[in-house]
């Protein structure tokens, strides 16, 4: 099994870094091989600039080198595993700006000619992990929809194929938890990714 761990938090002793660490060193020990990619620590930039709009439908919809990696990434691996806070019911705007400049067409979904229907472009990805944080309690959450949760594990599922399998790790009232709960779920978190086969 091939993985890319997706980071997405600007503080570098985050309870979400932590857990992204934990999900990359359990996917090692169960003998995978797996990426840890930290959005802020290499410096991608959320935003898709106008030129990037602009050549988004056309032949060559990336032309940020940065981008192109990203998409080499996600090209390459069965699993793709996401670790990012849930800020404002979603997406950190990191996490979005990413889906928005790496799922282009042509790697996100493809346009099939003959039907004219939007078809999945990263059919390789067989596994979609979610690993987010929430201040708030998972009622509340509910309540409130989950869009994050909702966006990774429908929409970005779309981009796959129906038969990808999903899984979802959620640390819910974060705020009021102990410390013991929190290693408790790191652990927790490292343990499903050392158990995937």
């Amino acid at each position: 099994m091939k993985a890319a761990v997706i980071l997405a938090h600007p503080n570098p002793d985050s309870f979400a870094r932590e857990l992204a660490r934990r999900a990359h060193a359990g996917l090692l020990a169960a003998g995978h091989e797996a990426e840890l990619v930290d959005l802020y620590a290499i410096g991608f930039s959320a935003a898709m600039s106008p030129d990037e709009r602009s050549a988004y439908h056309g032949e060559t919809p990336v032309i940020d080198p940065m981008v192109e990696g990203q998409i080499d990434i996600v090209t390459s691996v069965d699993t793709l595993v996401f670790v990012y806070p849930t800020w404002w019911s979603g997406l950190p705007a990191m996490l979005k700006g990413w889906l928005e400049r790496v799922m282009v067409p042509g790697v996100g979904f493809r346009f099939d000619e003959k039907s004219g229907k939007v078809r999945p472009g990263l059919t390789n990805v067989r596994r979609l992990i979610g690993v987010s944080t929430y201040g708030s309690p998972r009622w509340y959450v509910r309540l409130v929809n989950d869009n994050g949760r909702r966006t990774l594990m429908r929409a970005m599922r779309l981009s796959c194929g129906f038969r990808t399998s999903r899984r979802w790790l959620g640390m819910y009232a974060l705020d009021t938890t102990t410390h013991d709960e929190r290693a408790e779920f790191a652990a927790h978190v490292e343990r499903v990714m050392s158990e995937l086969r």
